[in-house]
C-alpha cells in the first residue's frame, strides 16, 4: 500500500477498530474523487469515521443532522441584503467545507436531498444566478438508517447514483468492541493526527487520475455494466455514471496498491461496493430469494476477465 495512506489508515485504526476493508474503501474513494454513502444502523461508528477521516488528512470538516425541517439554504447558503451596502451579501452555507458530513441524509425533505445533486457532481453551488466553486478537494459521506426506519424515506435514483460507493461498518467483531470498551472510540479522537495536507490529497486525486487503464480494461467495465441490462433479474442495470465510477474505483484501488496501472483483480474488489446500490432487482429475483450481491457475483463469472500482456 501507498506509504502516506498507511499512515492515514493506522490514524484511523486509532478510533475505527476492525474495519480494515472498509476504510480501504473509503480511501479508494477519496482518490477517486467521488462521494460515499454510510448505511447502517445508528451508534456503529459512522460519524467517527468521517471526523477520523479529515483530521487524518487535515481537511476542514463539517458536520449537518438532516431533519425534516433542514432547508437547501442552510447546505449552499443565501443572500441577505445588506442596509449599509444597500446590496445583497451571500452568506456561505455548510456544504463550504473539504468535507462535509450528511448525517442522516434520508430523514429530511426530497427538496432538501436535492441541494446536494449539483455540488456533489460539480463542486460548485448556485445561488441567486452565481456559481460558487467549492475549494479542491471536496468530500460528501452521507449517513443513512436502513429504509424502513422511523421517519426515514428512499433517496431518489438521480441522488444514489452520485455516490460512488454504499458502504455497510456493520457491527464489530467480539475483539474489537472489547478495544472499543476500553477506549477506542470517538472520546479518544483527539489522539488522531494529521498525516497528509488537503492539498497533498488533491495531488495525490490527479495522480489516480492519471494511472493507466488499457483498452481492454475499459472495454470490461463497458461489458460488466451492458451484462446488468441484458438481464432479467434487473429491472435497472449500470448507467454510464455508474462504468465511469467503477474505472475510477478501480483506478484509486491500483493507486492505494501503489501501482501506476489497473488490472482485472482491482475492478473485481471494488465491485459490490460501487454498483451495489446502483442496480434494481426484478420480480423474478426477489421471488428467487436472490440479493445485489448475488447477481454482482454473477456478473463477474458470466463476463470473460481480459488477460494482459506483460
Amino acid at each position: 500500500m501507498n506509504a502516506a495512506l498507511t499512515q492515514v489508515k493506522n490514524e484511523i485504526r486509532k478510533v475505527v477498530r476492525g474495519k480494515d476493508d472498509v476504510i480501504d474503501m473509503v480511501l479508494c474513494t477519496l482518490l477517486a474523487g467521488g462521494h460515499i454513502l454510510l448505511e447502517d444502523i445508528p451508534g456503529v461508528g459512522k460519524t467517527t469515521l468521517a471526523v477520523a477521516l479529515s483530521r487524518s488528512l487535515g481537511m476542514s470538516y463539517k458536520r449537518m443532522q438532516f431533519t425534516p425541517d433542514v432547508l437547501p439554504s442552510d447546505i449552499v447558503g443565501f443572500s441577505m441584503y445588506d442596509r449599509n451596502t444597500g446590496e445583497f451579501e451571500f452568506r456561505r452555507g455548510a456544504i463550504f467545507t473539504n468535507l462535509f458530513l450528511a448525517d442522516e441524509i434520508n430523514r429530511t425533505s426530497p427538496k432538501t436531498q436535492s441541494a446536494l445533486l449539483e455540488v456533489m457532481e460539480e463542486h460548485r453551488v448556485s445561488v441567486d444566478g452565481t456559481t460558487y466553486d467549492l475549494a479542491p478537494p471536496f468530500l460528501v459521506i452521507a449517513t443513512q438508517n436502513p429504509v424502513g426506519a422511523s421517519g426515514t424515506q428512499k433517496l431518489p435514483d438521480s441522488q444514489l447514483d452520485r455516490f460512488y460507493v454504499r458502504l455497510s461498518l456493520g457491527y464489530p467483531d467480539h475483539k474489537s468492541a472489547t478495544e472499543i470498551l476500553q477506549g477506542h472510540s470517538m472520546e479518544n479522537i483527539e489522539s488522531v493526527t494529521p498525516i497528509m495536507t488537503a492539498e497533498e490529497v488533491s495531488a495525490l486525486q490527479e495522480k489516480t487520475n492519471q494511472v493507466f487503464a488499457k483498452d481492454s480494461i475499459c472495454d470490461y467495465v463497458v461489458s460488466l455494466s451492458e451484462a446488468t441490462r441484458q438481464t432479467d433479474l434487473l429491472s435497472q442495470g449500470i448507467s454510464p455514471r455508474g462504468s465511469i465510477a467503477i474505472l475510477r474505483m478501480a483506478k484509486a484501488r491500483a493507486c492505494l496498491e501503489d501501482r501506476d496501472y489497473v488490472i482485472p483483480e482491482d475492478v473485481h474488489k471494488i465491485m459490490y461496493a460501487t454498483v451495489n446500490h446502483r442496480i434494481i432487482l426484478s420480480t423474478k429475483a426477489k421471488a428467487g430469494g436472490l440479493h445485489a450481491s448475488d447477481i454482482i457475483y454473477r456478473t463477474l463469472q458470466s463476463v470473460p476477465i481480459p488477460q494482459l500482456s506483460v
